[in-house]
């Protein structure tokens, strides 16, 4: 019996400290575009190695669901979002303070499943009759800057209105974020589907085969971050911003194949509901 009271006593004093530091432990909760998945996680494992007793919990949607969700109050610490449009819906309803900063930008591009069952070889193969063409639902991020290079191409000589028009025709599913438009191409659900460039990850790069947007044609992504005004860890919630704008957290982004935070950084050109105002770039340390 003596024993066991021992062993029952040491146990205590080991754990005790655990669940002090488990109580003490602050807690970033991150509402971020499904596009940021694996580089915020990256950046969210780096963030906790610099800050002891820190938990950064992730909530991962489309920029969409994620600014209802913010509209609706849904409690979080931050919001990045793949594009400007729906964090000024964020703003609007007055949970997100002005100005926020771009963090990063991306492109968009096309993919076709490894065998390239539908033998898409150029852009004008999507608006071929027939083929199954997956996009992002309309108000997810990635589908306003498709739409818009399908605009630009419409606008052309060479491609025309009723290109736009025949692209569209083909679509057989709409998903509610673009990793779910990737998912699908990657199991050979469509015969090709746009996303951006950030989402040809390690894990399918035997699965996929990209097919390039020319700079004419492609819409630059910028990313916006910010604190939510209500946020029950202002300070850490900053800091994890902070951590996301640094040479560290630009270095993981790199990785992902997310583009710098200037503009400078970009071929292409932003569409005007990408950008954010100029103070937004000069907060993000651009020139």
């Amino acid at each position: 019996m003596r024993g066991v009271i021992w062993l029952l006593a040491v146990w205590s004093m080991v754990m005790a400290p655990a669940a002090l530091r488990a109580q003490a432990a602050e807690t970033v909760v991150v509402f971020a575009a499904a596009s940021l998945t694996d580089a915020f996680e990256e950046i969210g494992t780096a963030f906790e190695a610099d800050h002891a007793d820190v938990r950064v919990v992730f909530s991962f949607a489309g920029s969409s669901t994620l600014a209802t969700q913010l509209v609706e109050g849904a409690p979080s610490d931050v919001f990045a979002s793949a594009n400007f449009k729906q964090m000024q819906v964020v703003i609007d309803a007055g949970r997100m303070a002005e100005p926020v900063v771009i963090f990063a930008r991306n492109r968009l591009v096309v993919i076709v499943p490894a065998e390239n069952p539908g033998r898409i070889e150029t852009l004008d193969d999507l608006a071929r009759p027939g083929l199954r063409l997956v996009l992002a639902a309309e108000g997810v991020p990635v589908r306003d800057y498709t739409e818009a290079m399908l605009d630009q191409m419409a606008a052309t000589d060479e491609y025309g209105p009723a290109y736009r028009t025949a692209v569209l025709v083909n679509v057989v599913s709409e998903e509610d974020n673009v990793r779910q438009v990737a998912a699908k191409v990657a199991l050979g659900e469509a015969d090709a589907g746009i996303v951006y460039l950030s989402d040809m990850t390690p894990n399918l790069s035997d699965q996929v085969m990209s097919i390039a947007v020319p700079d004419e044609f492609n819409t630059v992504a910028a990313y916006p971050i910010g604190v939510i005004t209500d946020s029950a860890a202002p300070r850490l919630a900053q800091a994890f911003v902070d951590f996301v704008l640094s040479d560290e957290g630009q270095a993981i982004l790199g990785r992902w194949n997310f583009l710098g935070k200037c503009p400078d950084a970009n071929r292409a050109e932003a569409t005007p509901e990408a950008t954010t105002s100029p103070e937004a770039t000069d907060r993000a340390g651009c020139p």
